[in-house]
């Protein structure tokens, strides 16, 4: 008939009252998705009724599992001596909440090109996974991805998705991003509309971004001028040098969307020292919806990721690898968040 609970509250117990077997409360309680959603509410319930706490050396010992996974920034320019790209900094919430609500620790490192990541983590047993935040040059990151793929680590990714994307990849809809920011100029009158940021192989993420934003003006019968585009990786610094640039071109332009806000930021600071005034002169649009950007003069425009989601949908992708599936990439949308610079 079962037993009832007594003492030290037991995986047996809960079994018992949510009427399923052990193995069932076992799988349930690790974030099994051969469990379904109501079975693993319910039994989640029933333990935090019962102030159930995960055994979890001996749920180690059984699935040779570390319950840890390992989250790895690359090392981006900032301007503190944080070298961790602010728009990471706001996934990173969500996936502690995720790792959290699954019973999961989180390693938190950066990844370095010069190291082998899987031989620090999962080879040595530390972490089960890794979730992998930034990129720098992706020519380069590609062969790296590809020597986890073949050395059988599991991890996910966030970053550009692609038919081609190397392992577990979660990112946002960058080519339909850049057509609500092309829709957006035009529908503000703005016909000659700079680049500021990479759009090559390199930085795919920007190069999708631009794709999205020259369809958008396509469709006007406007043809995206080539001289408009000034390469920038994420920084400030390098989003001051690209819009002197572009200024000191000569070339004609009313709008600018940069790559990133911390391009944006640094590209209105360029805009103000030569005389031109955001968003009479210039209207300007960033990406990725930092803190920051609502706090700039005037307040930035951008395209706003989901974070949230994103955080979670990483976790959820890594453990699904771990567990023997091969999720497919996701893209998640994106919303034009819109201020005073456009």
């Amino acid at each position: 008939m079962g037993r009832t609970p007594s003492g030290r509250p037991t995986s047996f117990d809960i079994a018992y009252r949510a009427g399923v077997s052990q193995p069932t409360v076992s799988r349930a309680l690790r974030g099994d998705k051969s469990v379904s959603q109501a079975t693993r509410e319910k039994i989640e319930r029933i333990a935090r009724e019962l102030n159930y706490a995960v055994d979890r050396n001996a749920s180690s010992l059984r699935t040779q599992r570390t319950n840890t996974i390992a989250l790895l920034f690359f090392e981006d320019p900032t301007p503190d001596e944080s070298m961790i790209n602010p728009f990471f900094l706001s996934m990173l919430g969500s996936i502690t909440r995720a790792c959290g609500n699954r019973g999961l620790d989180l390693l938190i490192s950066f990844q370095r090109m010069e190291d082998d990541w899987h031989v620090k983590y999962q080879d040595s047993k530390r972490a089960d996974g890794l979730i992998l935040l930034g990129y720098g040059d992706y020519t380069l990151y590609a062969e790296r991805l590809d020597q986890l793929v073949k050395a059988g680590t599991h991890f996910a990714r966030w970053g550009s998705v692609s038919s081609d994307s190397s392992g577990a990849t979660v990112g946002s809809d960058n080519i339909d991003a850049g057509r609500l920011v092309g829709e957006h100029f035009i529908e503000r009158g703005r016909r000659k509309v700079a680049f500021l940021g990479h759009a090559d192989e390199h930085y795919p993420e920007f190069a999708h971004r631009y794709l999205g934003l020259s369809e958008a003006l396509r469709e006007q019968g406007i043809e995206p001028d080539p001289a408009l585009q000034f390469d920038a990786v994420t920084s400030d610094e390098a989003g001051y040098a690209a819009a002197r640039r572009l200024i000191e071109s000569g070339a004609a332009f009313d709008a600018v969307f940069a790559a990133s806000d911390v391009i944006a930021i640094g590209a209105m600071r360029a805009l103000d020292e030569a005389g031109l005034s955001v968003p009479g002169d210039v209207a300007v649009v960033g990406f990725d919806n930092i803190p920051a950007a609502s706090m700039t003069h005037p307040p930035l425009s951008t395209i706003m990721q989901d974070t949230q989601g994103a955080g979670e949908l990483l976790v959820e992708t890594l453990l699904a690898h771990i567990e023997g599936s091969d999720p497919p990439p996701t893209r998640l949308p994106t919303r034009l968040i819109v201020r005073a610079s456009s």
